[in-house]
């Protein structure tokens, strides 16, 4: 006996959720999400500002965008995901509402209930979807995993004690030294 299809989201679905739900859609199933945690906020603010204070200065194309703001990664079956930070290079992409196709960079900050989620599911679709380069940040362990698919470099570890390259860039690096502290004081 077949086992029973499951329904897929549609995008007038997702787009028709409760305003303060946190959702993503993964092959057309929608995940709930739960709120980020003091320290989950504390590492997003400083990555954020710390990318947007480099990107306004090199006055490129890019931008650099905080969560929630959706990616639409897939129509068919649909897939949205709500990276934690990402930076989009190609303003076409943008259309007010949503990024449509991959960012160029994204940032994900694990929080200890979804680990999972960053570590495989993520890492599989930012990877297969075209994101030039991946970092898993994990405050509990202290680390950053870096992907940088484009050189087919995957989960290279760096600690919290580190100064780490941002890839897509010849000068951009990011001191974890100064996050450390800020998450010790």
């Amino acid at each position: 006996m077949p086992l029973p299809q499951q329904r897929l989201a549609t995008i007038e679905e997702y787009e028709s959720l409760p305003e303060d739900s946190r959702a993503e859609v993964f092959d057309g199933q929608i995940q709930y999400m739960a709120s980020p945690s003091q320290v989950h906020q504390t590492i997003l603010l400083e990555l954020s500002s710390t990318l947007n204070s480099y990107v306004k200065e090199k006055r490129g194309p890019c931008k650099v965008l905080p969560a929630p703001f959706d990616v639409k990664l897939n129509d068919s079956p649909l897939t949205i995901v709500q990276p934690d930070i990402m930076i989009v290079c190609d303003k076409n992409k943008l259309d007010g509402k949503r990024c449509n196709g991959a960012p160029d960079f994204i940032i994900e900050i694990v929080s200890p209930g979804n680990s999972s989620d960053d570590y495989i599911k993520k890492l599989y679709y930012y990877k297969n979807y075209g994101v030039r380069e991946y970092w898993i940040v994990d405050p509990n362990r202290r680390t950053i995993a870096v992907n940088y698919f484009e050189e087919d470099m995957v989960s290279i570890p760096y600690t919290f004690s580190s100064t780490v390259k941002v890839n897509i860039y010849e000068d951009l690096y990011i001191d974890f030294k100064e996050i450390e502290q800020l998450l010790n004081s």
